[in-house]
């Protein structure tokens, strides 16, 4: 969200390159698809500035600045070594499960502001303890979008104001071609496969493809893919996640961090290619072939509520793996509850930055190490 009140500060109120209708058309699109909102609505504004190229650049610009940094982290947990870098990894863990409780309570309080939307979470959750496999993911999704279709349409519809994009149903219709093809064949390809790295941006391509709901809700889902099959140890994970957190740009740029340090190869440079085109296409490609349909699409009560739905279901997938794994391979001690609560508090009340609070994680893991 502070990404987008930037955006409109610089391009609506200062530049303006588009219009405020236009603006919130954009932002109410981008918060219906699967993907990263803001990066979606980064690159819908560089597309209608300045054609495909425009939007490229845009992206490029928006992601580029985290993703590098994080490049940097990867090579750093390669070589983590002593009490140290082991009370680092600790202390970054801890900053995870501030952050990822902040999200849970934030999106809770936005997406589940009723009875049925409340419920649904708390049915996802459950679902999604008793089994965390891709496959229950997609089904809770499933669920909640039928849910929120016989449930949620009695909210009013989004703005009706007209939006002009320069992209046309033919590149629209190949658009979503595309991302179905690449999302059913991949997985498909990657069993005959015998390049390492389909497999890899197979696994980043269906995490950025089923994300609804805010970036957090892509930590499952890469764990799931990344820490399950043991391409990634949990703490390697888990900390790369609290450092994500010091970087300005999205969210999704952790994958540069997960490509780097994933085994086997391709990793390192190679592998963080491979993981920010992977995760960040889907979302891309279903924003070209959605754009020239929003109009209609979006004004309709059946497809508003299945995204209530949807929604709610994502606060029970993030509220689960706030459980597992976050919580209870971070969480050992007192000590360490002591440590999230200061740092949830700081999140959610004193509006602290996360940077701060990354620095503070960092600093408490390793004088644990050193003076505990």
């Amino acid at each position: 969200m502070a990404h987008i009140g930037y955006f409109r500060e610089e391009f609506v109120v200062r530049r303006r390159w588009i219009d405020d209708p236009t603006f919130s058309d954009l932002v109410a699109l981008c918060q219906f698809l699967p993907g990263p909102a803001s990066s979606q609505l980064g690159f819908a504004i560089g597309l209608i500035r300045a054609g495909y190229l425009g939007g490229l650049a845009a992206w490029t610009g928006f992601t580029l600045p985290s993703a590098m940094a994080l490049l940097l982290v990867a090579y750093g947990a390669d070589a983590a070594a002593g009490s140290a870098a082991m009370g680092l990894l600790h202390g970054l863990k801890l900053v995870a499960v501030a952050i990822v409780a902040q999200a849970v309570w934030g999106m809770a309080r936005t997406l589940c502001p009723d009875r049925q939307r409340a419920s649904m979470a708390v049915v996802a959750t459950i679902i999604m303890l008793a089994s965390a496999s891709s496959i229950t993911q997609i089904v809770v999704l499933l669920l909640g979008g039928i849910a929120g279709f016989r449930l949620c349409r009695t909210s009013a519809p989004a703005s009706t104001a007209a939006m002009v994009v320069p992209v046309s149903q033919g590149i629209a219709k190949l658009s979503l071609v595309m991302f179905t093809l690449l999302l059913i064949g991949l997985p498909m390809l990657r069993g005959s496969a015998s390049w390492h790295g389909v497999a890899l941006f197979d696994a980043f391509y269906r995490s950025g493809a089923m994300v609804f709901g805010g970036g957090h809700i892509v930590l499952p889902l890469l764990r799931n893919a990344f820490v399950a099959s043991g391409w990634v140890a949990d703490d390697i994970f888990l900390a790369g996640y609290g450092a994500a957190q010091a970087v300005p740009g999205p969210l999704f740029s952790f994958a540069a961090y997960l490509g780097a340090v994933a085994a086997p190869s391709p990793h390192r440079v190679a592998g963080a290619a491979l993981g920010l085109i992977g995760i960040f296409l889907p979302g891309m490609l279903i924003l070209l072939g959605t754009l020239p349909f929003w109009d209609k699409l979006r004004v309709r009560t059946g497809a508003q509520a299945i995204v209530r739905g949807v929604n709610a279901a994502v606060v029970g997938l993030l509220g689960a793996a706030l459980y597992d794994p976050i919580w209870i391979s971070s969480v050992k001690t007192s000590g360490d509850f002591s440590a999230v609560l200061v740092g949830f508090t700081l999140l959610t009340v004193w509006r602290a930055p996360p940077l701060l609070i990354v620095i503070l994680g960092a600093l408490t893991g390793i004088g644990s190490q050193e003076f505990g």
